[in-house]
């Protein structure tokens, strides 16, 4: 019953920052797009919810000739295909912020768990484990505030397992709050090989 109730959720809490989140992605789409070339917005499958694929929205923070299906924390030396501008983004996830239109579209929740890239197969069966397959993907979830890309893929999942059995409005809440802390912190970004 809650995921009906989430979907109202997120739609409302999408709309209602839009005053904000609107002028905002103008001002970082036109300096996006005059600080080098390509296109303002990239696009990537990712897996959704119940594992059926969709095309996840981002503000490009790479240069072109950058490897489009690789986790940026598996690079060999990530910064020679961030752009200055994209490093900002990055570190203060400002590069997500597209992902509001992936949630009014329904491909996103704003909680739950990261939507896996179309090739990780490996994280995708850890999560089968906890059932975390079945519930819409989120633009944060529990993983995303308990370290990031500093997680190996197992931990990760099993987050993603508690948060199937602590799914809720006043958890989604608390792991709201936690992302806005964790985003101005900068916690938990790698950029390049962890191990």
């Amino acid at each position: 019953m809650y995921l009906y109730i989430k979907r109202v959720v997120d739609i409302f809490f999408v709309i209602l920052f839009s005053p904000f989140w609107l002028p905002l992605m103008m001002v970082l789409a036109v300096v996006v797009k005059l600080s080098s070339p390509g296109p303002v917005f990239f696009k990537q499958k990712r897996y959704g919810r119940n594992c059926v694929f969709f095309m996840i929205y981002k503000f490009r923070s790479m240069y072109t000739n950058a490897p489009k299906d690789m986790p940026t924390h598996l690079l060999q030396n990530p910064q020679a295909f961030i752009t200055p501008v994209g490093r900002f983004l990055r570190k203060s996830s400002l590069d997500e912020l597209p992902q509001l239109f992936n949630i009014l579209k329904g491909d996103l929740s704003i909680v739950g768990p990261r939507p896996a890239l179309w090739n990780q197969d490996d994280l995708i069966a850890e999560r089968d484990k906890y059932g975390a397959n079945a519930i819409p993907v989120g633009l944060t979830g529990l993983a995303q505030v308990s370290g990031r890309d500093e997680l190996p893929i197992e931990k990760k999942a099993a987050y993603d397992g508690e948060y199937v059995k602590k799914i809720g409005f006043f958890f989604d809440l608390w792991i709201m709050l936690r992302t806005v802390f964790a985003a101005v912190s900068r916690r938990g970004i790698a950029e390049g090989k962890t191990t």
